[in-house]
């Protein structure tokens, strides 16, 4: 089963691609945690991301954030409602099946760089096709591609371990990459770094914006909000949109809004 739903993922993805259509959309989505006390971690919320969007999503600790992301990124299902992912319905999916549609479709850019430190810089970005069925020559060619792309054309041997800060998150840049995803979810991906780094991994991400890639962003940081086209806040369990003229989109206009309550980030 999930070899099949790996295969409708990309087919799906494939369509929804040539007719133009958002890369998220998702209705009425909500997640609550049961209790006692059940919690409403993500109130049902509507909005699409267009082909090609960079998006914020803003706010402080507690707020949601990270809740949204995890459904975003198919870490998690929701309670109810529905999502497409490329033009795949995916919030029914089972755990396999989302495990499946997220190894083909999603990359993800988190705040630690969750790599191996005692493998060298293309392992590690080979890692990220280790589950796509890729031959073994293909794998290194599209490694050493993706890393010169990242800027880290002379340290395709070394350890990670050895890398700076910046270096582990362009060599995290390059895994996501690797894979060519629909769609790259960014975790706090500047919130390790010092400023000299951090303006290198925003000038790859505004390159690869520009290219035309998906990109959701989690930040409290003002400044990486600022690059990107679009912001969504959250603010005591309120996700909603400010317009050009600075108003707020509130929940009942049905329009990239969603809600939180319960102080679950």
């Amino acid at each position: 089963m999930t070899a099949e739903v790996g295969e409708t993922g990309h087919e799906a993805g494939q369509a929804g691609a040539a007719a133009g259509g958002p890369v998220v959309a998702v209705e009425g989505l909500s997640r609550v945690f049961p209790g006692p006390p059940e919690v409403m971690a993500l109130a049902p919320c509507s909005f699409t991301i267009g082909r090609g969007e960079m998006v914020a999503i803003t706010g402080p600790s507690g707020s949601g954030k990270t809740t949204l992301l995890s459904l975003l990124g198919l870490l998690d299902a929701p309670t109810a409602g529905s999502y497409r992912l490329d033009g795949l319905d995916v919030a029914a999916l089972s755990d396999d099946e989302r495990a499946a549609v997220r190894a083909r479709r999603i990359g993800f850019v988190f705040q630690a760089f969750h790599l191996i430190g005692y493998r060298s810089v293309i392992d590690n970005v080979e890692l990220g096709l280790l589950y796509h069925g890729t031959g073994a020559r293909e794998r290194r060619r599209a490694a050493v591609e993706v890393i010169e792309r990242v800027g880290l054309a002379g340290r395709s041997d070394a350890l990670c371990a050895h890398l700076s800060g910046g270096e582990k998150q362009r060599v995290a840049i390059a895994r996501t990459l690797v894979r060519r995803p629909a769609l790259v979810l960014c975790d706090e991906p500047t919130g390790n770094l010092d400023t000299a780094n951090s303006e290198s991994i925003l000038a790859i991400l505004d390159e690869l914006h520009r290219e035309g890639l998906t990109i959701v962003v989690i930040t409290h940081d003002p400044t990486v909000a600022g690059r990107a086209g679009r912001n969504l806040q959250i603010c005591d369990g309120r996700l909603s949109e400010p317009t050009a003229d600075n108003a707020i989109v509130e929940p009942a206009d049905h329009d990239a809004v969603a809600e939180t309550v319960g102080g679950v980030a």
